[in-house]
C-alpha cells in the first residue's frame, strides 16, 4: 500500500492553545480519510498545516516522501497536493465558465508579455483550458449552467463549482473542509456521489466533516481529534464503536451512523 502523504509529530500552538498537539499518521494512495472532531478541535487547522498555511512550530508533513514544510501553498498545489476552504470559493459575479478558466492560470500562466500578446502558446494554452473546463463540468454536471453567475447558483452547485475549481489543478490528493455544510438531503447525496466519482478516477481524499452520515458513507479510514489531538484512528466501524471517540462526542448531539 502506498503511502501519499505522513504526518509525523505535528503540532501549533497559538499563543497558549495547543491547536495540534503531535499528530501522527499517513494517508494511504486511493482512499478517502476522513476526519471529525468536535468545534475547535484542530481539524482546519491540521489542513492548514498540511497545505502550509500555517507553519507548524515542530513536526513533519512529507508528501510522496519529500518535506513540503516552508513550500508556498501555490507551489504545493502545483505539486498535486490541492485543498479546498469551507467558504465557496468563487468569483461570484463571473459565469461558472469563467471561473473555470481563471483557475488554471495559477497553474499555466505563461508570462505577462505573452499574455498580452496572445502568442501562439497562449492560444493552445488556452484551447487544452477550454477542454478541461468542458470535461470537469460534464463530470460534475455543471455543464448546462456553464453560462450562470456563479452566486446565483443554488448552494449545492456552489459547492460543485468549488470541487471542478480544485480539479481545475490535477490533484493527486485532495482535502474537503466541510464541503456538505449547508447542503440539504438531495445536495449531501449529490456531492457524495460526486467525491465518489473523484476518488474512483485515482484521486485520495482528505475529507474533514461534521456530517456523519457523510463521513460513514464515504470513509475508507476516520481520524478523530479532540482537544488538537487524534484521539481515534480506524475503520468508520471501528469508530463507531470506540469509547474515546462516544466519550468526545457527548453533549455535542452527533450521531456516529
Amino acid at each position: 500500500m502506498t503511502t501519499v502523504l505522513q504526518v509525523e509529530g505535528l503540532s501549533k500552538r497559538f499563543g497558549g492553545l495547543m491547536a495540534v498537539n503531535n499528530a501522527t499518521f499517513s494517508v494511504h494512495q486511493g482512499e478517502i480519510l476522513g476526519t471529525i472532531g468536535p468545534n475547535g478541535a484542530g481539524k482546519t487547522t491540521l489542513l492548514n498545516l498540511i497545505s502550509n498555511m500555517y507553519v507548524p512550530n515542530s513536526g513533519k508533513v512529507l508528501y510522496k516522501g519529500k518535506s513540503i514544510i516552508g513550500h508556498p501553498p501555490n507551489e504545493i498545489a502545483k505539486m498535486g497536493l490541492v485543498r479546498t476552504f469551507q467558504s465557496t470559493v468563487s468569483y461570484g459575479e463571473s459565469t461558472v465558465w469563467e471561473n473555470m478558466m481563471r483557475a488554471q492560470l495559477g497553474y499555466h500562466f505563461l508570462g505577462l508579455w505573452s499574455e498580452f500578446l496572445m502568442t501562439r502558446a497562449v492560444l493552445e494554452r488556452k484551447k487544452v483550458q477550454e477542454e478541461k473546463a468542458e470535461t470537469l463540468l460534464k463530470f460534475l454536471g455543471l455543464e448546462p449552467l456553464k453560462d450562470s453567475e456563479a452566486r446565483a447558483l443554488p448552494y449545492g452547485y456552489q459547492k460543485l463549482l468549488g470541487l471542478a475549481i480544485a480539479l481545475a489543478g490535477d490533484p493527486q490528493l485532495l482535502m474537503l473542509d466541510e464541503p456538505a455544510a449547508g447542503l440539504n438531503h438531495d445536495e449531501r447525496l449529490r456531492l457524495m456521489n460526486s467525491i465518489q466519482k473523484i476518488n474512483a478516477n485515482g484521486v485520495t481524499v482528505i475529507l474533514v466533516e461534521h456530517d456523519m452520515k457523510v463521513i460513514m458513507g464515504l470513509c475508507h479510514r476516520i481520524i478523530v481529534m479532540n482537544y488538537g489531538q487524534i484521539i481515534a484512528m480506524g475503520t468508520p466501524s471501528e469508530i463507531q464503536n470506540n469509547e474515546d471517540v462516544i466519550k468526545a462526542y457527548l453533549g455535542e448531539d452527533h450521531e456516529l451512523t
